[in-house]
């Protein structure tokens, strides 16, 4: 009997032995290969702040199952296009250029407002750093910014509905990443509001087109005459929106098909138009002390012409006419093509698109105008 005890207590000890080592080779087998889902297993969202108008949304964090997380795509793209030469990219860091680069390549599908924009491992290095998640926040800030200054034709993406997504899996004690970014878990789209799906956009693109035709049409050849011809259409054409309160009045559509705009409207215009034009030209943000004395947030252009930099405010040589005058010469070219020394005593640039953002250089004006 006490030989039957021994063995069945013998034999229970054993079983136990294997199911212990069983646990251990298991767990062995996780840190080794990383197959086994683990305790952490999340998405942080970043969002930006929306440009000029200082929006910042909180990040968002949620958790997802690894079989949700499994059924996301978590290749990696070739989000890389080594021909982007353009002023505000190439102040960009490496971290910064590769996801500028993404939405440049994939500018075509953004335009849908609902396509993900894949990174897969690529930001691992620094998402490994206990700063990581932040460091990361900065480098996408800043590419949006740089993206929306450097290109006015794709008004119809909004910043802030735009989230950086970082996937976080555990796996044992193995730390993996997959980056992307969609319209976060809030937002049907990240379209601008006035502008809900893919159709409407390429409507919008459309009417752009046809109006950019009529006017580059007149072109001549000579950049001086051609800036010219572009800076008078859009005071002969576009009325400043002076309520601050209708659709589209800080982009390119506002300006060139419904004919009103703020200085935003005006300055991204003027370079888009440039831009098609062949004529460099970057959108500069700052403050204007106007006539009256007062102080405050505005946006202009810096041109290229010969190798030299020169500044034309187009915005505010179309000031508000009461009655049925006409706008005399010397307000019309008041800020046309002039240097530093005359342009800069109610015009300062700042480099910061964004509070908190990255600041940015704009080119040296010449000392005098043309």
């Amino acid at each position: 009997m006490k030989s039957k005890l021994a063995t069945f207590i013998i034999s229970v000890i054993m079983i136990l032995i294997i199911i212990i080592l069983g646990i251990f080779g298991y767990i062995i087998w996780q840190e080794i290969t990383g197959n086994a889902e683990g305790p952490g297993n999340i998405i942080t969202q970043i969002a930006t702040n929306d440009t000029l108008k200082e929006n910042l949304v909180t990040p968002n964090i949620k958790t997802n199952s690894l079989d949700e997380m499994m059924a996301e795509n978590t290749n990696n793209e070739d989000n890389t296009n080594p021909v982007i030469n353009k002023y505000f990219y190439n102040q960009l860091s490496e971290e910064s250029k590769i996801i500028y680069e993404a939405f440049e390549k994939n500018k075509e599908n953004m335009k849908s407002g609902t396509y993900t924009v894949e990174f897969g491992d690529k930001f691992s290095d620094i998402l490994s750093k206990s700063n990581g998640q932040d460091l990361l926040g900065d480098y996408y800030q800043s590419a949006i910014e740089a993206y929306t200054y450097d290109n006015p034709d794709v008004f119809y993406l909004s910043p802030n509905k735009m989230y950086l997504n970082i996937e976080t899996t555990t796996r044992g004690t193995k730390v993996t990443y997959n980056v992307f970014m969609n319209q976060g878990s809030g937002n049907s789209n990240y379209l601008i509001d006035e502008f809900s799906n893919l159709s409407q956009v390429n409507n919008a693109l459309e009417e752009i087109e046809e109006v950019k035709n009529d006017i580059l049409q007149n072109r001549t050849g000579n950049t001086v005459q051609d800036i010219r011809m572009i800076h008078n259409y859009l005071i002969d054409n576009v009325s400043y929106d002076t309520t601050i309160s209708h659709e589209n009045i800080y982009n390119i559509y506002g300006t060139l098909v419904n004919g009103e705009a703020v200085c935003e409207g005006y300055a991204r215009s003027f370079k888009y138009l440039m831009d098609e034009l062949g004529i460099p030209c970057v959108l500069v943000i700052g403050t204007g002390t106007n006539s009256e004395g007062k102080t405050e947030d505005h946006a202009w252009n810096y041109i290229e012409v010969d190798g030299n930099w020169y500044a034309v405010d187009t915005t505010w040589d179309d000031p508000i006419i009461r009655g049925n005058g006409s706008i005399p010469s010397n307000v019309k070219y008041k800020y046309f093509l002039k240097g530093e020394q005359e342009f800069n005593k109610d015009h300062t640039p700042s480099g910061y698109f964004t509070e908190g953002g990255k600041l940015f250089t704009y080119p040296n004006l010449s000392s005098v105008g043309i």
